[in-house]
């Protein structure tokens, strides 16, 4: 089985960096990605989804020093969905991805062009040697 999701979308807020207790680093941060499309009667539509994002690592340390809110980003990783009842029993959800690569788009104030995408990955976990083709 594989699964690989990819998003881009802009950061709702400043990434939060965290460590477990055996010192791992984890960032977290929401990513929220819009649709537009016109409709059959000719009306603008749009939809966004939030994404809660999580990196570890360095390539959570990296996320943690260079987004922040607004920053347009493009993220590749595995998905997980949660669903739940909320405190007025209404049913709630979210979607969570684990980040595997991070590319940093636009510029660094959040703003979209003008400049190249910083590209970070989290390193594999077998080693390239390793691999059987």
């Amino acid at each position: 089985m594989y699964q690989h999701t990819v998003i881009v979308g802009h950061l709702g807020r400043d990434p939060e960096m965290r460590y477990t207790p055996s010192g791992v680093p984890v960032t977290t941060f929401s990513v929220a990605v819009s649709r537009k499309w016109k409709g059959q009667d000719g009306e603008q539509h749009e939809k966004t989804t939030w994404f809660r994002v999580k990196a570890w690592r360095k390539l959570g340390e990296l996320c943690n020093q260079y987004l922040s809110k607004g920053r347009l980003v493009l993220v590749e990783g595995e998905v997980d969905a949660s669903a739940w009842m909320g405190q007025e029993n209404e049913p709630r959800a979210t979607l969570e991805l684990t980040a595997q690569n991070v590319r940093f788009l636009g510029g660094r104030g959040g703003e979209a062009g003008g400049g190249g995408a910083e590209v970070f990955k989290e390193g594999p976990a077998v080693a390239e040697e390793d691999l059987p083709f």
